[in-house]
Order: structure tokens, then sequence, then C-alpha cells
């Protein structure tokens, strides 16, 4: 099967070259466009989701043989969630590939938070059911690169930082409001924001409203750092 150029130059951003393009056409094929004939990416997001977990897991016991489980759940966490996909898909370019119906094309599905997650995670699946585990590994820890180095940061409860922060400033708590919930029920995408009472705010997307808090909590962090 013959790639197309961009998804030539996809692979070249990723690392890896496929032996069977047919699973990186299906990695990058949405539900709203799949049909009998063109399978969706659903079935390997599901196995990618684990090989990811795999990867992580076993990259944080190495790197910290004196972690207790409590340590390493919410850097295991920080590693896997949908928003760590995301930001990982949009740095290799992954939304310029995606295919997509119309509907989700006019509604900005290239840039959605929960389209790019998913999609990164049927990329690893892709990559493990074409080369195995290994290639699906090296590409993994190559793409989410420091990020795993700097776990630590990632993994703190950004809610109760935002917090503390504006107390330390006399401030009152954070506020949050949900501004949009869209998705089907099986797969919901919160877009919440985060306001401090100087009328500082920003915003955060998730598939929960709890991790949607969290995200627009750490965007309000990093706004009002960068201030």
């Amino acid at each position: 099967m013959k790639v197309s150029r961009e998804l030539e130059a996809f692979q070249g951003r990723i690392g890896y070259e496929f032996r069977r393009p047919e699973l990186l056409v299906r990695a990058m094929t949405h539900s709203s466009i799949a049909s009998d004939s063109r399978p969706d990416n659903q079935r390997l997001e599901f196995l990618g989701d684990r090989v990811l977990g795999l990867v992580i897991a076993e990259v944080l016991m190495r790197d910290d043989r004196a972690a207790a489980e409590g340590q390493l759940a919410p850097r295991f966490n920080a590693m896997v969630r949908k928003e760590t996909c995301a930001e990982v898909a949009r740095s290799v370019e992954l939304g310029s590939v995606l295919k997509l119906g119309k509907s989700e094309q006019v509604t900005g599905g290239r840039r959605k938070m929960a389209l790019l997650g998913d999609a990164m995670e049927a990329l690893i699946a892709a990559v493990y059911a074409d080369g195995g585990f290994e290639p699906a590994r090296d590409m993994v820890l190559r793409l989410w690169g420091d990020r795993v180095e700097n776990v630590e940061a990632d993994a703190r409860d950004a809610k109760t930082t935002l917090q503390e922060w504006a107390q330390g400033r006399k401030m009152k708590p954070p506020k949050y409001e949900v501004l949009d919930r869209s998705g089907p029920d099986h797969a919901p995408v919160f877009r919440v924001v985060a306001r401090l009472d100087d009328g500082t705010e920003a915003e955060g997307e998730a598939p929960s409203k709890r991790n949607a808090e969290q995200a627009a909590a750490k965007a309000l962090l990093e706004k009002v750092s960068n201030d």
C-alpha cells in the first residue's frame, strides 16, 4: 500500500516507517469518516492505551527504584492522561494527517484534545502491531522526551497548588465553571474555566469535569507565573 506524501512526512516526524502502512492509515481514521471498507481507530486506541501504560510504568519504576506506589501513581497518571497524549500529538503535527468527516472538520476536530489524544494512542498501537513492543516503546520514549524526566512537576495537584498560590496573595480561592460539554455520552469532553477574583482566567479540556478543572488550574498557574 502506497501512503500519501503527508503520511510519509509524518512517519519522518515520529521516527518510524511502517511495513504495513494500512495500520497507520487506520490509526489516523476517526469514526466520523469510517465505513465498512475503512475501519476507524477506536480498537487501536484501546490497545494503545495499554501499551502506553506499560511503557510509562516500566520507565518510571526503572528511573526511581525507591519510589512507593503512592508516589508512582500520580506520575503515571500525568504521563498517560489524554491531555499529555494530545500535547505529544501536537508536537508531531498529528492533526494535519487525521482523516475526519466533514462535521468534525468544520468544528475544529484537528485541534480537539480528545481526538488528538485518541489518535496518539491509536498510533502507538499501530506501531506495536506493525513492529512489536520495542519499536512502540522507543517511539513513546522519544516523543514523550523530557516530559518523563519532568514528571514530578506535572504530577502535582494543580488545583491545590493554585489555591495555595491565591491564598498566599490574600486572594479568594479560584472558581471553576463548566463552559461546554461536547461529544457522545461514552466519550464526553468538558471545557472548564478557572478564574481568580482579579479576573485572570484560563481554560482546560478533559474527558471528565475533574480533570478539566485540573487542566484549567494548570493553565492558569502557567499564565500567572509568566505575568
